[in-house]
């Protein structure tokens, strides 16, 4: 493996960090929401956020459905790059080791 490559595995190791750290920032957010939501006392409104405007939310079960599907998501995808994350550490130290 020669110069180029390792260089490469870096570059998409990084990338993948990146990706990681943003959804797990994410998964973070939505769980504090989920739970400021289950806090949240009946007879005081709700809102969401759509683009740059607040709406009252009604039916507060389809919100947290969506907020809890959305952590879902997030949740398999950062397993899905904490795994490409590792094969990329496995095939960087095998670079490095075949330039020694």
């Amino acid at each position: 493996m020669d110069q180029q490559q390792l260089q490469s595995i870096v570059q998409e190791l990084q990338l993948v960090r990146g990706q990681i750290q943003s959804l797990t920032s994410q998964f973070n957010e939505i769980s504090l929401t989920i739970e400021a939501l289950k806090e949240q006392s009946p007879d005081r409104a709700v809102y969401r956020a759509l683009g740059g405007v607040l709406l009252e939310v009604d039916d507060r079960e389809a919100l947290a459905e969506d907020l809890e599907s959305s952590k879902d998501t997030i949740e398999t995808h950062i397993q899905t790059l904490n795994e490409k994350e590792s094969e990329l550490r496995s095939q960087y130290t095998d670079a490095v080791d075949s330039l020694e």
